[in-house]
């Protein structure tokens, strides 16, 4: 009897009392609260740009030229990315090869 008595008590204190469930909402709770202030702050970061689009030139032109690569009458466009498939050039120099003495 005693040991269904010490093994009852902590299942209905964790389980049937919803001490579980209690603690699994609590950690979704603080989850959420996070993603909430990420999202806050994205939405932040959002109004200011939107705020500097509409009254800023400078701004205006910076998002055309990165975003949708626009560029001024007149400018030359220099692309030295390398094309698909070719082997990137190493930032070290071959060794000498020989004895070259």
């Amino acid at each position: 009897m005693v040991m269904f008595a010490l093994a009852y008590i902590p299942y209905h204190v964790y389980a049937r009392s919803g001490l579980a469930r209690t603690l699994e909402l609590r950690r979704d709770l603080k989850a959420l609260r996070a993603r909430n202030a990420q999202l806050a702050a994205e939405n932040d970061r959002l109004a200011r740009e939107a705020e500097a689009l509409r009254g800023d030139s400078n701004a205006i032109e910076r998002v055309a030229r990165a975003e949708l690569g626009w560029v001024r009458p007149g400018e030359i466009i220099v692309d030295l990315t390398p094309p698909p498939g070719a082997e990137k050039p190493s930032v070290f120099p071959a060794a000498p090869r020989g004895g070259g003495r």
